[in-house]
């Protein structure tokens, strides 16, 4: 049986402008909110696994489909995708549940927005907890600009930006089997190819690795992106350099506790100097690749459980 039998039924909520279709469960832990936050390319549903841990530990589970996923708006202007409008969404989302703080959890590009947000609304994050992508140093030149000058033109990061519309048709030609062969586990001594090479994965016929999910559980992202097709997320991309530009204006430190979870395979490089700037941080290494809490979901629910515990009686 799909774990979607036992997801949460969605509410649509009105905030910041936009409507958010969000996924909810433990209204009767009421005062202790936890946030998760999904990446790219994804859905709430990503977190099927974490919900009933979350609930069970006493926590008041809240998880949007952030603007441009699955039934949440889909603006269409690229400048409406920016960290600022992103973690508004959060902070607003908050506002409707009558919450000064929360503890937010982000994976990929969520934990990118999990960082943002906290640096821009420190006030409204209690805790950060983040999975794959670390705490991004601003560096001297927009992050974009850094990564053309040394990953070359081809990095997805700089296609997505340079070539508009590009990528996104590309993904569209066949969404199922793009997703297919996106969701591939990691695997002892080899990491996936890095993403650079995305438009080649889309078609390709024999992708790398074990697929993450059942092809039950796949439809759902598979469904959703039919629907929106891959602009909006991809337009997250698109003001990578305006975040830098404004997060540059900002403390750049993260003084919330934190816990940083990596895959041990995983493309995403760890951030070595993570410490830096998030002093309060634990660091955990699980033996998987990118897609953390789906491929190895009892052992990240373990790792978040136990710290949450810690911090608890701290």
């Amino acid at each position: 049986m799909s774990e979607s039998t036992n997801f949460p039924k969605p509410q649509c909520i009105a905030v910041n402008g936009v409507e958010l279709e969000v996924f909810e469960a433990g209204q009767h832990n009421a005062g202790n909110p936890i946030v998760l936050c999904h990446g790219w390319p994804e859905h709430a549903f990503s977190w099927r696994f974490q919900v009933p841990a979350l609930v069970a530990a006493g926590y008041h589970v809240i998880i949007p489909n952030q603007r441009g996923y699955g039934n949440s708006s889909c603006p269409t202007d690229v400048k409406a995708y920016g960290i600022t409008q992103l973690a508004g969404d959060l902070t607003a989302l908050l506002d409707h549940y009558g919450y000064k703080d929360a503890t937010f959890i982000g994976h990929d590009w969520g934990a990118i927005v999990v960082w943002g947000l906290t640096l821009l609304h420190p006030s409204r994050v209690s805790r950060v907890i983040n999975l794959s992508v670390p705490y991004l140093n601003l560096g001297e030149r927009p992050w974009v600009e850094t990564m053309e000058a040394v990953l070359g033109a081809e990095h997805y990061f700089v296609q997505f930006n340079r070539e508009p519309g590009v990528a996104d048709a590309v993904f569209a030609e066949d969404t199922a089997r793009f997703l297919r062969n996106m969701y591939r586990r990691g695997h002892h001594g080899h990491r996936p190819a890095p993403r650079v090479t995305l438009l080649k994965l889309a078609r390709a016929e024999t992708p790398f690795g074990d697929p993450v999910m059942s092809d039950e559980d796949l439809s759902v992202f598979v469904a959703a992106f039919e629907k929106t097709g891959f602009t909006p997320g991809i337009n997250w991309y698109r003001n990578f350099d305006s975040n830098w530009h404004l997060l540059s204006k900002v403390d750049p430190i993260i003084k919330q506790p934190t816990l940083m979870i990596y895959g041990e395979w995983d493309a995403v490089p760890q951030n070595r100097k993570l410490a830096e700037f998030v002093p309060n941080v634990d660091v955990v290494t699980l033996d998987c690749g990118h897609w953390i809490q789906q491929e190895l979901p009892d052992e990240t629910n373990r790792v978040i459980l136990s710290w949450l515990e810690k911090q608890t009686l701290s």
